[in-house]
């Protein structure tokens, strides 16, 4: 399904990019009736609408009907990736450095799978994460960009007041 996907990116992410979305995710998920979650957000910043998932559902419903890279039958959805966001893309760790985030990780790093702490933005091929420690302390963590299956920001008050200030999160 990865490869399916990654197809699917690619044949949609100039559509989306000229109507003015920059594409966040694309996943297929389930076996006998999968379900196909396109995440996309406005360029200018602005929320999305409901207005603009149906733009962007008619677009890749008409290129997806033409390159049928799905056998069978699918449901599409289309969505805005929300405050909690993914992470998916090496720029989204920099872009939102300074937040609380949540990250998963295929293969344990320093013997641990799950991570939470503030986003201190890429060194190199690795993450770089603050994580409460005991006291008023913090350690800084890495964790490699391959080795993340999940990664998400997590819902806080300072989240949740950049939304509000810059709409652009």
């Amino acid at each position: 399904m990865a490869d399916t996907a990654q197809r699917i990116e690619r044949l949609i992410e100039p559509a989306l990019t000229a109507m003015g979305y920059e594409l966040v995710r694309v996943m297929l998920r389930g076996g006998h009736s999968p379900t196909l979650q396109i995440m996309a957000e406005r360029k200018d910043g602005a929320a999305m609408s409901v207005d603009d998932c149906a733009d962007i559902s008619r677009a890749i419903s008409a290129l997806l009907d033409v390159e049928d890279p799905i056998a069978g039958a699918y449901t599409l959805e289309v969505s805005s990736p929300g405050i909690d966001r993914p992470l998916v893309k090496p720029a989204d760790y920099e872009r939102f450095a300074g937040f609380e985030a949540r990250l998963e990780t295929v293969l344990p790093v320093a013997g641990r799978k799950r991570f939470r702490g503030r986003l201190m933005g890429l060194a190199g091929e690795d993450v770089r994460l603050r994580e409460p420690a005991a006291g008023a302390e913090e350690n800084e963590t890495r964790v490699p960009l391959a080795t993340i299956a999940r990664a998400k920001l997590v819902l806080t008050d300072d989240l949740i007041a950049a939304t509000e200030t810059t709409k652009r999160v």
